[in-house]
């Protein structure tokens, strides 16, 4: 896989993972506001509920948000392995590409071995 492949992927994988969260935000902030908004209302047991736990709506707030920043670590934990992942892949494929490499490099030592003793015994006929 080439890096701007992987890039590609890393970026499209915060980006959902991004729009995930913000989603998430957005609708505890909406259920936030629609509380809200029925406890000013009135609406009868929410009403007497919200009254004689006047925290209990910061609560459900707090673990709401404690729930999306746990998904968001979460998220960042998936993207760290697939880092490591690409990197030891990399990594893999350059010690392919060296071995490989010192390979040619030994064929090229023959060559020029054997290309010497042709000179070397074309020079000793003349």
């Amino acid at each position: 896989m080439r890096p701007s492949q992987r890039q590609g992927r890393i970026f499209t994988a915060q980006g959902r993972a991004a729009v995930k969260v913000d989603e998430a935000r957005r609708r505890a902030d909406k259920q936030s506001a629609e509380l809200q908004s029925e406890g000013r209302r009135g609406l009868g047991p929410r009403q007497q509920r919200l009254e004689a736990d006047p925290g209990r709506l910061e609560r459900a707030r707090c673990a709401v948000r404690q729930r999306i920043d746990q998904k968001k670590a979460e998220l960042d934990r998936n993207e760290a392995e697939l880092d490591a992942e690409y990197a030891e892949s990399d990594a893999a494929d350059a010690i392919d590409f060296a071995a490989a490499s010192i390979e040619e490099a030994q064929y090229a030592v023959l060559d020029a071995i054997l290309t010497r003793a042709d000179a070397d015994a074309l020079a000793a006929t003349v």
